[in-house]
């Protein structure tokens, strides 16, 4: 029994894990096409508003303000989203469960707990596997392919801040694309873009679609993440309609142990609760 847990103790340190075991990093196609393509579409929108509509601007002070305002917020997204991705998200160790493990965690003989017949670990409570990263994770919510991760205990935080940071700069692209067709027609198309009318047409257009498109995505899971975090239940316990087992918090206390004390750090993916950091620290990686 502990050769076999040494041996799913090794499969573990190095299962969803890059850069020598040090970055958590899920090995999905699929999961890995989504994120490419997530960066690709926020260079574009980077493109067409840096490129066809702020630096051809007349007016400096609103190209130099929006400038700044974007480009924040595409730094914030992106960080946010590298963050979640590239986090533990709360995975619990593959084999743990062993007659010393089970000791060291405090179970008493005849004390009932459960064991994940996939990965052969001690569930904590509101523990769930996930089939894609093969692991058990803690407060799993679901499985998110653009981030290639799953949404848990530890990362949370940041994927909430990825669907806000994301739907900001989505409705401040609207903005600056209408605004800027606004401006080309008032010049009939005369010194508004470094490009010919039809590819600016094109580029603001396709910028308005996307820009549509990840708006209202976001939005609905930046309201679903916050109503989980409201009522302290996760997504997936809502959708498996689970009998709450566990003591729910307060809606404060719920939304302090995904972010911490309230603070500016509350908006910062450099930034992780102590929480997140110290708590169950037996079940961790």
């Amino acid at each position: 029994m502990e050769y076999e847990y040494m041996l799913m103790r090794n499969e573990k340190e190095t299962q969803n894990r890059c850069c020598g075991g040090r970055v958590w990093c899920v090995q999905d196609i699929c999961g890995i096409i989504c994120v490419v393509l997530t960066w690709g579409l926020i260079l574009y929108a980077e493109f067409v508003v840096t490129m066809v509509i702020l630096l051809p601007y007349p007016y400096k002070a609103y190209r130099y303000i929006n400038f700044i305002i974007f480009n924040t917020g595409s730094f914030l997204a992106f960080a946010s989203h590298l963050r979640t991705m590239l986090s533990d998200p709360g995975a619990v160790p593959k084999g743990n469960a062993t007659k010393e493990m089970i000791q060291q965690l405090g179970y008493q003989e005849g004390q009932v707990f459960f064991k994940c017949p996939k990965c052969c670990s001690i569930k904590p409570e509101r523990a769930h596997h996930c089939s894609v990263c093969q692991r058990c994770i803690r407060k799993m919510d679901h499985h998110c392919p653009w981030i290639n991760n799953c949404v848990g205990e530890n990362n949370q935080k940041f994927f909430v801040l990825f669907t806000f940071y994301i739907a900001f700069i989505s409705i401040h692209s609207i903005f600056l694309a209408v605004n800027q067709f606004c401006l080309c027609i008032k010049n009939e198309w005369r010194e508004c873009s470094n490009y010919s009318p039809p590819a600016t047409v094109i580029l603001l257009l396709f910028l308005i679609l996307e820009a549509l498109l990840f708006a209202v995505f976001t939005m609905i899971m930046l309201g679903t993440q916050l109503n989980a975090i409201w009522t302290d239940e996760t997504g997936i316990e809502q959708l498996k309609k689970e009998e709450a087992r566990w003591v729910k918090k307060s809606r404060w206390k719920s939304f302090q142990a995904v972010f911490g004390h309230f603070s500016l750090s509350w908006f910062s993916p450099f930034t992780q609760p102590l929480r997140a950091k110290n708590e169950n620290y037996l079940y961790s990686v």
